[in-house]
């Protein structure tokens, strides 16, 4: 194997690596090679100076953010929180049913609209007023928003589950008719 196929290879394996690599490690991961250490020192100089680094330590090799850079960097994490159940059927009735009043969700559930649940659809940015339903005392109108759409993967709501769909995979009773599902009369964000 040559010695440039087998630079590129070590170079994968650091990378791709959770956490330091130790270089015995590398060593039994590759096909054949006579000198690790020479190929290491080889990256050690090429990731020297870049907004990433080749570091050596006691654990073994890793990539690492320069020091250089290190005040541009900010750490953004991810934090996955389920959703209640209220807030659950809440996003659905709005999806399903958009632009939809609060007094429209809590007849449909048939319990009040707590504020938590809404805030948190609010804070996910899944939903956001629109405006206001043409009748006495004007409530607001809800309905879901382009990052709804991309969190659960849709291209538009037209691309939500029908009815047969949703009872095939269990998720409602097989006895609950076309009126709860009104996929039909949505228009796209």
């Amino acid at each position: 194997m040559n010695k440039e196929l087998l630079i590129k290879i070590v170079e994968g394996i650091i990378f791709t690596s959770e956490s330091p690599i130790r270089v015995k490690d590398i060593e039994k991961r590759l096909p054949e090679c006579k000198d690790l250490n020479a190929i290491i020192d080889i990256l050690l100089i090429k990731y020297k100076e870049g907004g990433f680094v080749l570091e050596k330590s006691s654990d073994g090799l890793a990539f690492r953010t320069s020091s250089s850079i290190s005040n541009y960097m900010k750490i953004e994490k991810t934090i996955q929180k389920k959703l209640s159940k209220a807030a659950l059927e809440i996003l659905s009735i709005i999806a399903y049913h958009q632009p939809v009043t609060r007094a429209e969700i809590e007849d449909m559930r048939g319990v009040s609209v707590s504020q938590g649940s809404l805030d948190v659809l609010l804070n996910n940015n899944w939903v956001e007023p629109k405006g206001h339903k043409n009748i006495p005392g004007r409530p607001s109108t809800w309905r879901t928003t382009k990052d709804f759409l991309d969190h659960f993967g849709l291209s538009s709501l037209k691309d939500l589950p029908g009815l047969s769909e949703l009872k095939s995979a269990g998720l409602l009773a097989r006895n609950i008719g076309p009126s709860v599902l009104n996929r039909d009369n949505i228009s796209d964000l």
